[in-house]
Order: structure tokens, then C-alpha cells, then sequence
């Protein structure tokens, strides 16, 4: 069974995570501090962590970006509703999902099981180079393949294009010109039209609610750009 490392410094989120995880036969370690988790890490194998960003000694951003330098293990922040820009940053440097607090112990359950699977997929330790990840979205750039919540997703090429292109730039905005130079390899005249109709279409594909996008957002006046995560 899966080993969950639990960072927080406060002992009471700490022990509610583990009532939530203890049902499912994780076996679970704990931490209070970025340090100490760190060391952990480098003990025991572990398969997925539960990561606070604001504690002592060294937050969860840091401890995210350290344990990037050794090991692809899932990543979850624990983040409450006041630090979008510490979760967004965060996700943007490795971390693959976030949790907002207070938890639904559902959602909790629910969020670890997706992270473990995919990493089961991808082949645990061993980090593929061609395979991007952001929330539950997992783009396969070698095999061409594209899952969101672990369900394949069938994309047409200039939708795998858009969707690789955007996933690679997390947060950054591209213009409807610069997205059909990349994707189609042509000179955009006309190309805003073209470029919303295939977006429109992606997101049927991809987003729960095509009408209030968790990933592909509009930057009016700009462009689109991938959202590493939005709020549920």
C-alpha cells in the first residue's frame, strides 16, 4: 500500500488527515515542519505528500522546489483560500494539485487517489520528460494521448497542439497570432476566429464546465493562457 507523508505544522490538521487517509490502508508519516519533512524523504519511500505552505523554518514553496531536485513523488499543497498566489506559484514549480482548508475529507480521499494513480501510471520514480501534468490533466507528448481525471480524452492534432502549448507555458499568455504560428506553423492572417473555435472546442473536452474554465482562461484584450489551477 501507498506510503502519504502529512507536512503541517499544526498537529490538529495533521491528525485530521490522518483519520481521513488512515480508511483507506495508506501507510502515513508525519511532519511539523519543511525541514523535517525533507529528511523524511530521504529515509522512507514515499509515494505521495501532503504539503502545507505556510510553516516555520522553511515553507512549502521552498520544500516543493527541494524536493523537485530528487524525485517526481505527487505533491498535494495544503493551502488556505488566502494564498492563490503562494498555491498558484507553487503548482507552477512542481507541485501537482492543491487542497483548499477547511477539507472535505471526500475530496481529500478523492484528490490522493487520483495523484497515486497517475503516478502509478508514469512509472513512479522515474520522471518522464514528455509527459506534463497540471490538476488532473496529464498530456503523454510521446505517445500523443491526453487524460483528465484518469479518463482518456480524444483530441484532434490542432487541439493536442493548443493544449501542449499552453501546458508547457503555465500562466503565460499567448495571443491567438502566436498560438496559430505555433500550432499550425502558418502566418496568422485571420487567425483569431480559427483559434477561438478550436479553444472552444478543447474545452468541451477538457473542463467540467466549459463555461467557467478551470484551465484554459481568456485574458481579455490578450490572449489565453493555462491556468495551473482554479478554485472549485
Amino acid at each position: 500500500m501507498a506510503t502519504v507523508l502529512i507536512v503541517d505544522d499544526e498537529a490538529d490538521i495533521v491528525n485530521a488527515l490522518k483519520i481521513y487517509l488512515s480508511s483507506e490502508g495508506y501507510t502515513l508519516l508525519e511532519a511539523y515542519t519543511g525541514k523535517q519533512a525533507l529528511q523524511i524523504l530521504q529515509e522512507n519511500d514515499v509515494d505521495l505528500i501532503l504539503l502545507d505552505i505556510m510553516m516555520p523554518e522553511m515553507d512549502g514553496i521552498t520544500v516543493t522546489s527541494k524536493v523537485r531536485e530528487i524525485s517526481n513523488v505527487p505533491i498535494i499543497i495544503l493551502s488556505a483560500k488566502s494564498e492563490d498566489s503562494d498555491k498558484v506559484l507553487g503548482l507552477n514549480i512542481g507541485a501537482d494539485d492543491y487542497i483548499t482548508k477547511p477539507f472535505n475529507p471526500a475530496e481529500v480521499i478523492a484528490r490522493v487517489r487520483s495523484q497515486l494513480r497517475r503516478y502509478t501510471r508514469l512509472g513512479g520514480q522515474v520522471r518522464k520528460q514528455d509527459v506534463l501534468s497540471i490538476g488532473s490533466i496529464v498530456l503523454d507528448d510521446g505517445g500523443k494521448s491526453v487524460t483528465v481525471d484518469d479518463e482518456p480524452v480524444s483530441l484532434t492534432p490542432v487541439e493536442f497542439g493548443i493544449l501542449r502549448l499552453l501546458m508547457q507555458n503555465p500562466g503565460k499568455v499567448f495571443s491567438s497570432q502566436e498560438i496559430y504560428e505555433a500550432v499550425w506553423k502558418d502566418v496568422p492572417f485571420g487567425s483569431e476566429g480559427v483559434v477561438a473555435v478550436h479553444i472552444r472546442h478543447l474545452r468541451e473536452k477538457i473542463e467540467i464546465n466549459p463555461s467557467e474554465p478551470r484551465y484554459i482562461k481568456v485574458v481579455w484584450g490578450q490572449g489565453y493562457k493555462m491556468e495551473a489551477l482554479n478554485e472549485r
